[in-house]
């Protein structure tokens, strides 16, 4: 009686929850297998154990970007431990046909997976990111959702701890004219403080608060974020931008609006 009152007490103490969660990555383990890395709602990002993760079935769910129900159970809290997984949503099925928006899909992935703790809850990026999904699939034109994908990036360093502001210029003060970001502070620079300096600041595109019209604004504002991501997320850590963010910039670059 007592070796099973011990049975039951161990089993009842093992890790185990039951959240929301956005497929990040899907990677092979073993033969059949997979890890898959996804961002929870309540639990941040985690990984776990998928059976069979690599069987036709499966890998159709677990496709980056895929809202799924997610039960992760372990031995042991700092173990890897196993996921059962229910597709709620396939949101790459829904862009299939759409290039530009499967290539911010896979980039906003690939960001959340390689720049976020691990296990620490995000809600105001969960947040985020859940509306961003809706947009973006929704959205009937392309410039419709790009700018909330841009700032969905500047919401991103906020949360990492890396704000821009963008809202006055640092040298003035002033909200009027303002034009360009420093490089080096992330920091807006009206056109009369900027002077000879403008061919080493980054252009601010009216999508971000800038007064000056450019001719392609969302270009303008990846290449902002992107420069922050990688100076303050990436470099330090000696990672590359990944590549799936890079190829965003380039169709976004390439594209007419």
């Amino acid at each position: 009686m007592i070796l099973t009152d011990i049975v039951i007490g161990t089993l009842n103490l093992m890790p185990d929850w039951q959240d929301e969660g956005i497929i990040l990555s899907n990677k092979p383990y073993a033969e059949l297998h997979s890890v898959t890395t996804i961002l929870t709602k309540s639990h941040g990002r985690h990984a776990g154990l998928v059976q069979a993760g690599q069987s036709s079935k499966k890998r159709s769910m677990l496709q980056p970007g895929s809202l799924v129900d997610a039960q992760w159970r372990a031995r042991l809290d700092e173990q890897l431990g196993t996921f059962k997984l229910e597709l709620a949503k396939n949101y790459s099925a829904l862009m299939i046909d759409t290039p530009l928006r499967l290539s911010a899909l896979s980039s906003m992935c690939s960001l959340l997976e390689t720049s976020l703790p691990e296990r620490e809850p995000q809600p105001a990026l969960w947040q985020a990111t859940t509306a961003l999904l809706q947009i973006v699939s929704l959205s009937k034109q392309d410039n419709e959702w790009l700018n909330f994908f841009v700032k969905w990036e500047l919401g991103l360093l906020q949360e990492l701890g890396f704000a821009l502001k963008l809202e006055t210029c640092a040298v003035t003060g002033s909200s009027e004219e303002l034009a360009y970001v420093s490089p080096k502070s992330g920091s807006a620079i009206s056109k009369p403080a900027a002077g000879i300096y403008a061919d080493r600041l980054l252009v601010l595109p009216m999508c971000l608060g800038g007064h000056v019209k450019i001719d392609n604004e969302f270009a303008a504002g990846i290449k902002i974020t992107g420069h922050f991501l990688r100076k303050n997320i990436y470099n330090p850590v000696d990672k590359q931008l990944p590549s799936a963010r890079q190829r965003l910039a380039n169709m976004v670059e390439s594209s007419n609006w």
